[in-house]
């Protein structure tokens, strides 16, 4: 079991590494959202040769001496990362004094000194205490740890008064560990944490401190040290989902009250358009030019009338309709410079010169017009059908006033049921608002 767990070892430690290289590349796809996954600590402490939580001690005296160590670790989630640790120094012991119940150790060995070569363990961290609803960062946390690795030591040690001596002839001694820890983190700063943590290393086999008497050594390792997050972002250790998705609730509540606000917004401008749009459309006697046009209110029905209202002198009938090439392109420049306020069928003044052109073409040679408004899909279709209506009889009114036949112009609106471009860019969509011009 022990030589299987060693072999698998390095595996788990490689597959942690590429593991993690895959998780960096998913996170720079999501820049917007990037938190700091990676983090290297250092630390510094106390070993000793015992396990607080119980057991046999070879030894009456342990001492405790200097330890240290580093890590790298990968966060998976705000509650969960894998570390990397690797832990130096040295163990000592000695029978100077006795035991706590009076016994004196009468153990062939006397006092030990291990130096601890290397120590390395790959460790499963799980974050405790760490859900604040209305915090999305924490500044302290508790958490735990288990995991397995490998720890290399020599031995010395030294029977009655005699001095230290070579244990198993000197040679590195390697042996599976298992530590099993605790620890406390503070932020400190936005990418610094103090690291406050004790482990327990239980060793898979009794020659840790030189004397076999066929149970499994122990040491413990008290430390504190700092903690560096790597990359851009915040730390995901500190990141708290359950008070983002808080968060994100009330954002989206604010967005939908801002968008019913502007609904309410447009519902009131839309009621304000129509309104102003019967008081210019509005036609007490039928004749076709609205009231605040009419010259001659109260014509009789079924009267002729010019575009000022006033009943008609009738031309001499023109036998046949002739347009020319310049007569198309009078109304090719009304069309191009024609512009309306947004949102409205306001004709906008820059446009009035191209359209003084078209009503003195059609009162010289006698045209009849076909005017035809369309919109974009931006907006509801009965306001869009409402709106292209609307626009197409504003050209209507606006050449009758300028002397135009009314009874020889139609006025017609098709919403966007007709676009000449796509709706999907904005380009498109100003092709798509126009009014057209078809002589005839």
């Amino acid at each position: 079991m022990k030589q299987q767990l060693l072999k698998c070892l390095p595996v788990a430690v490689a597959a942690f590494l590429l593991g993690g290289s895959a998780q960096a590349q998913e996170n720079k796809s999501a820049e917007a959202n990037q938190l700091s996954t990676w983090s290297i600590g250092v630390n510094a402490g106390v070993l000793s040769p015992i396990s607080p939580l119980g057991g046999k001690n070879d030894f009456s005296n342990w001492k405790s001496s200097l330890g240290y160590g580093l890590y790298i670790k990968k966060q998976l989630t705000p509650y969960f990362s894998l570390r990397l640790d690797g832990v130096g120094g040295k163990l000592k012991a000695d029978n100077t004094e006795p035991f706590d119940g009076g016994a004196t150790n009468a153990s062939p060995v006397s006092v030990f000194e291990t130096n601890l070569s290397y120590s390395g363990s790959l460790n499963a961290v799980v974050n405790l205490f760490n859900i604040d609803m209305f915090n999305k960062n924490s500044a302290m946390q508790l958490y735990a740890s288990a995991g397995a690795g490998l720890a290399g030591y020599k031995v010395k040690t030294a029977a009655g008064t005699g001095a230290l001596t070579d244990y198993a002839g000197g040679k590195t001694i390697s042996e599976l560990i298992i530590p099993v820890g605790v620890g406390a983190k503070f932020k400190v700063a936005e990418k610094v944490n103090l690291d406050l943590g004790w482990t327990i290393n239980y060793v898979d086999g009794d020659n840790l401190d030189g004397y076999y008497r066929g149970s499994n050594d122990k040491y413990n390792y008290a430390y504190a040290g700092l903690e560096f997050a790597l990359g851009k972002g915040q730390q995901l250790a500190w990141h708290n989902p359950v008070a983002l998705t808080y968060d994100e609730a009330v954002q989206a509540k604010q967005t939908a009250n801002a968008l019913k606000g502007d609904l309410d917004a447009q519902k009131a401008e839309n009621a304000k358009l129509r309104t102003e749009m019967n008081d210019l459309l509005k036609d007490s006697d039928g004749d076709g030019v609205a009231d605040k046009l009419d010259k001659c209110p109260g014509t009789p029905a079924g009267t002729v009338v010019d575009g000022s209202g006033c009943p008609l002198k009738v031309p001499a009938p023109v036998e046949k309709v002739i347009i020319t090439e310049a007569d198309r392109k009078v109304v090719a420049d009304a069309i191009k410079n024609l512009e309306f306020d947004l949102g409205k069928a306001t004709i906008r003044q820059k446009s009035y010169a191209t359209l003084n052109r078209v009503a003195e073409l059609l009162i010289q040679k006698n045209f009849s017009l076909k005017l035809a408004g369309h919109t974009d899909n931006t907006g509801s279709d009965a306001l869009n059908m409402r709106l292209s209506k609307d626009r197409a009889e504003s050209v209507k009114s606006y050449l009758v006033s300028q002397g135009a036949n009314a009874s020889r112009i139609e006025a017609t609106g098709y919403g966007e049921n007709q676009p000449i471009a796509s709706n999907k860019t904005a380009a498109g969509r100003q092709q798509n608002r126009r009014v057209e011009f078809t002589l005839f």
